[in-house]
């Protein structure tokens, strides 16, 4: 039991001499009472500046093109040919595909067939009617005289209106087999699969092809994608606390994994009028000018978009904000104490690395470094006097004297 006590006494004893040498290697001034009681803090400071801040919001999203349609035939047939592939540049009525047109073109010669026929008939009433209604004249003019009767002159009318009848029948069948050889003639137009009108003006492409040579088709069967992409949409999702400072015409900067380095410009051009419940996000679409096609829909892409810029106003960097008892502030040097002041501050524009402050007006320079050990009138170490109070440096720069020579007990 003795032996076991003066152990435990030995190893204190060790232990409080190897804590008293920690201490005066250390450097303390007021000695290990002082120390213990407000101990200074070696920390490290920034100027406090007038300069000019951004707020700029950043985020993520992806491209799409302006417009994307299928290509696809509005009638059922066996696919002939398709004269594009995946990338191919196409125009306005450019040449998709072709249908087997033999069935409709048959169509098309059966129309005209009964539309020849049914205007020979048209002409045979017309024959017809005219001779009715010079009978219709004659039995009035014999009326007239006395010498053909009522019954005669009943029956010429009869056969006069019959006659006109028939005359408007037959021009409304020439009529419609004219509409039915035009539904042939649009019918077998529909065999040649065209690209449609591009309004917009953009540079389109084929995105993907979805069909062979060969192959029976049904109505609507997709046969290939055209993507517009002569100017992209890049979609971003934003969260309710930066949706009130987006606004139309806004100009974002995009950059890409694809092209490191590489920066795109473009604008804010639709702001969704809701924000989706599940996730609180709007969908925001920002419009990008693709004239070279560099990009290409589908790529993830970082935007940036300036919110607001303001010039001439007190700044401080990011890493001297700290919060007290609730507060959020900084500790401003108080150079001629060498303590630090605790201010409470009310910030304006916040990024990445700096802080606006709007109140209250700061002067002088910023703890940045060693703050977090801090307290309202701590004594601090600048960094001026730290490196003068560090042994390892004296050393140095003794050695390092020009013209000292080196002792018998020292190495050069």
């Amino acid at each position: 039991m003795k032996k076991f006590i003066t152990i435990v006494i030995v190893v204190a004893g060790i232990g409080f001499l190897g804590w008293l040498i920690y201490e005066k290697l250390a450097g303390s001034k007021e000695g290990f009472g002082s120390r213990r009681g407000n101990p200074a803090v070696a920390v490290e400071i920034a100027p406090i500046q007038k300069a000019s801040i951004k707020d700029v919001g950043q985020f993520t999203g992806s491209l799409s093109p302006q417009s994307e349609f299928i290509v696809a035939p509005k009638i059922a047939g066996q696919l002939e040919k398709i004269l594009v592939d995946i990338g191919d540049v196409v125009t306005a009525d450019h040449l998709v595909a072709v249908l087997d047109d033999e069935e409709y073109q048959q169509q098309v010669y059966q129309a005209v067939a009964e539309l020849e026929v049914a205007q020979a008939n048209l002409e045979e009433v017309k024959i017809t009617s005219e001779t009715a209604k010079r009978e219709y004249e004659r039995t009035v003019a014999l009326r007239e005289k006395k010498i053909a009767s009522e019954s005669q002159l009943d029956l010429a009318d009869s056969e006069y209106k019959a006659q006109q009848a028939k005359l408007q029948v037959a021009a409304a069948q020439v009529s419609q087999k004219k509409a039915a050889l035009n539904m042939a003639k649009v019918r077998l137009s529909y065999t040649r699969i065209l690209v449609p009108p591009n309004h917009a003006g953009g540079n389109r492409v084929v995105g993907e092809r979805f069909v062979d040579e060969g192959s029976m088709l049904a109505p609507n069967t997709p046969i290939a994608s055209i993507l517009d992409i002569g100017t992209l949409i890049a979609v971003i999702n934003v969260i309710e606390r930066d949706y009130p400072k987006i606004k139309l015409g806004l100009q974002a900067m995009i950059n890409t994994d694809a092209f490191p380095g590489q920066t795109f410009s473009g604008k804010v051009v639709r702001i969704a009028p809701l924000l989706m419940e599940k996730a609180r996000e709007a969908r925001i679409e920002i419009e990008i000018p693709n004239e070279k096609m560099l990009l290409k829909p589908g790529m993830f892409v970082r935007v940036q978009i300036e919110f607001e810029l303001r010039e001439d106003v007190t700044v401080i960097p990011l890493a001297a904000l700290v919060k007290r008892n609730g507060n959020q502030g900084v500790f401003v040097v108080d150079s001629k104490e060498k303590k630090a002041r605790f201010i409470p501050v009310t910030l304006g524009i916040v990024n990445e690395t700096r802080a606006e402050i709007l109140k209250p007006q700061l002067t002088g320079a910023v703890i940045t470094l060693g703050q977090h050990l801090l307290e309202d009138g701590a004594n601090i170490i600048l960094p001026d006097e730290n490196s003068k109070a560090d042994p390892r440096s004296q050393a140095v720069k003794t050695n390092s004297a020009p013209g000292k020579k080196p002792s018998a007990g020292e190495k050069t």
